[in-house]
């Protein structure tokens, strides 16, 4: 069975791209279900798939965050991962389902668990607002608040990978991804006709997909009038090869295979290869010549020579 992935709200999951794609596991909040049947699910899972990595977001309720951390903790298992994540809710779902597709190819858990942090950075994910009078995530000037309040106003804003901020309009523009990718669009009450007219065609994007609005969205993004959108690469054979050429190596703290330099089920930072340490010593003074190893003897006279005090 695949290594199975889990999500904190059912918004995370989006529909699959074949029929392959298995779906994710949701991991309920402690408002919607006891502790004692948290417990038997993620058991059931565990005996299922033998491994489970599950993806919350950063904006999460606390309570719920502190659920998901007492079932690993009292399950008193090393083979539950949990990945906070600060993409946004569409950023968020796409990723996930990148994930569930490579948890049916023939990659170790621990793979797939790091694979994480290289997969985002090929997500582009934004969305055109109303208004930034209380948009926390990306660092917004006093110019952008001020036209805020300007009646009409909109503004397309990029969270990741680099923060981006523009009032939308002929010359605004997002820098976007180098790689050919598809667009997925969650309409809300922004109006949605910049992203499909100019930015897809400027990010020369090869198909333009539309879900539904995350109910995360609002919260995230500081105001209910967002519409949001991201690219991503989305054929299954990129994504395997991407990961696939990463060097794999096993995690010097719970020996879980890992790509990159950080473990994706402890979190542990992996040392920096060692480099040869500062020669000292002889060694510090080269190599011998190879002349030294067939030199004549010295005569008397010639050491008489070598060892009398100087002038």
């Amino acid at each position: 069975m695949p290594t199975a992935i889990a999500v904190t709200s059912p918004d995370l999951v989006l529909p699959p791209t074949d029929p392959q794609t298995p779906l994710a596991a949701l991991l309920q909040s402690p408002h919607a279900q006891p502790l004692d049947a948290a417990l038997v699910d993620m058991h059931r899972l565990l005996e299922q798939h033998g491994y489970v990595i599950a993806f919350y977001p950063a904006s999460i309720d606390a309570a719920h965050e502190h659920r998901l951390h007492t079932v690993r903790s009292l399950l008193e298992t090393d083979r539950i991962t949990l990945i906070k994540s600060d993409l946004p809710p569409l950023g968020l779902a796409i990723l996930v389902r990148q994930l569930r597709q490579l948890s049916v190819c023939d990659f170790s858990p621990g793979v797939i668990a790091s694979a994480a942090r290289l997969l985002s950075h090929y997500i582009h994910a934004g969305a055109v607002l109303n208004s930034v009078t209380r948009l926390e995530r990306i660092p917004v000037g006093l110019t952008a608040h001020a036209k805020s309040w300007m009646p009409g106003s909109q503004f397309a804003v990029l969270a990741h990978p680099d923060p981006q901020l523009v009032k939308v309009g002929p010359a605004g523009a997002l820098t976007g991804p180098d790689f050919a990718c598809h667009l997925l669009l969650a309409k809300g009450t922004a109006n949605a006709d910049w992203i499909t007219g100019t930015l897809a065609p400027s990010w020369q994007v090869k198909a333009v997909q539309e879900t539904a609005l995350p109910a995360d969205s609002a919260g995230w993004w500081g105001t209910g009038k967002v519409t949001e959108f991201a690219a991503y690469l989305p054929d299954i054979s990129v994504l395997y090869q991407l990961v696939a050429s990463v060097r794999r190596e096993q995690c010097r703290w719970c020996a879980m295979e890992l790509i990159g330099d950080r473990c994706g089920f402890c979190a542990s930072r992996q040392p920096p290869e060692e480099e040869p340490a500062d020669p000292y010593g002889a060694a510090a003074l080269g190599p011998v010549p190879a002349s030294a190893y067939h030199a004549r003897p010295l005569t008397r006279a010639e050491r008489r020579r070598a060892i009398a005090p100087g002038p």
